[in-house]
Order: C-alpha cells, then structure tokens, then sequence
C-alpha cells in the first residue's frame, strides 16, 4: 500500500503478513480521497478510523495535514503497527486505542468531522455503526459516516443513507445529516 497524496506522496508501506487486514486499495483510496476533498479541508477536521487495521486511511489522512485521528482496533498487533508507522513518519496527530469499536462506540462522546469504518468484509452488525453514530451524535453536522463493505451487502435502506460508490470490489456507503443534504441544495 502506499499514500496517495499529501507531504507523503507516494511513500510505501509494508504490512507485516500476519496481520489480519485487507487493505483498502490505493484506487479506492485515491477515489475516496477525491470525493473527501469536495467536502473538507483536511486539515479543519476530525478524524475517527474504525477497524483501523494497518492504518492506511488514517495516513493519508495525516498526510494531507489532518491534526486529529483516533484510529480504533481490537487487535494489538494492529494497534503497536499503526503506532509505529506513525512514529516512523512523524505522524503525530493519529492516536490508537485498542477496543472493541461497537464498545467504544457506545462509551464514545466526541464528536468528528468523518468517521470512516473499514470492517472484516461480511462482518454481522455493520448497520448498528451507523445507528449508534446517528443517535449518539458523534458525527457532526457537517460530516459523513462511509462504510467499506463487500458488494454483497446493501446499506441503502439505512436511516441517513446519502449514496454508494464502487470502485472494483471495494464499495463505499456514505451516511450523512440530512441538514447537510439541504445545505447542498
């Protein structure tokens, strides 16, 4: 994998094999990024990496001049990778937490600019994400809650469902505040 942009530009970075992580593709990345980049100045906004794995969005994040990113990962080995990465790139805005992410969720009560929550494809529950983002507010008004998931599952008929975009195999959901739906009107 490699950042797509940013001070960091082109910078690859290698995974140990026995991590359990499918990266985001660079496409998908760099597609994403686009469309971010629409919205938000990176460098205004609060990040929330969900299922953070190797870190990879929240690099590119850091390398477009994010200054707060809170990756969370259940996994140990995926928390001391990020966190050494991030040192090793003079990322100091990204902070790990190891937790369970629907745990934390409940317990969560800052509020961020884009949550993004890259899950194990397949994964059981992803629709309760967006319904504890939603009803807790941990997403601000402003902002987009998008879900990296397999094609095989359809989170259209979510509350707050704004648009889906694919890129090869890799699919994003995007959920957002209706107000934010009007203001773009």
């Amino acid at each position: 994998m490699r950042i797509v942009s940013g001070t960091h530009k082109s910078k690859r970075i290698t995974a140990p094999k026995n991590l359990p992580v499918r990266p985001t593709t660079d496409m998908a990345k760099e597609s994403l990024f686009n469309i971010l980049n629409n919205d938000y100045y990176f460098d205004e906004i609060r990040v929330l990496d969900l299922f953070s794995g190797t870190g990879n969005i929240s690099y590119e994040f850091a390398s477009r001049g994010t200054e707060q990113i809170l990756c969370v990962d259940a996994n140990l080995n995926c928390i001391r990778f990020i966190q050494k990465t991030a040192d090793e790139l003079g990322f100091n805005a990204i902070t790990m937490i190891k937790a369970d992410v629907f745990e934390f969720l409940e317990k969560h009560k800052n509020e961020h600019d884009v949550i993004f929550a890259d899950a194990p494809y397949g994964l059981e529950g992803l629709d309760k994400i967006v319904e504890i983002v939603f009803a807790k507010k941990l997403l601000s008004i402003d902002g987009v809650l998008v879900l990296e998931h397999a094609k095989e599952q359809d989170f259209s008929n979510l509350p707050f469902f704004a648009h889906k975009r694919r890129y090869g195999n890799v699919n994003f959901s995007f959920f957002e505040w209706p107000e934010k739906e009007e203001d773009n009107d």
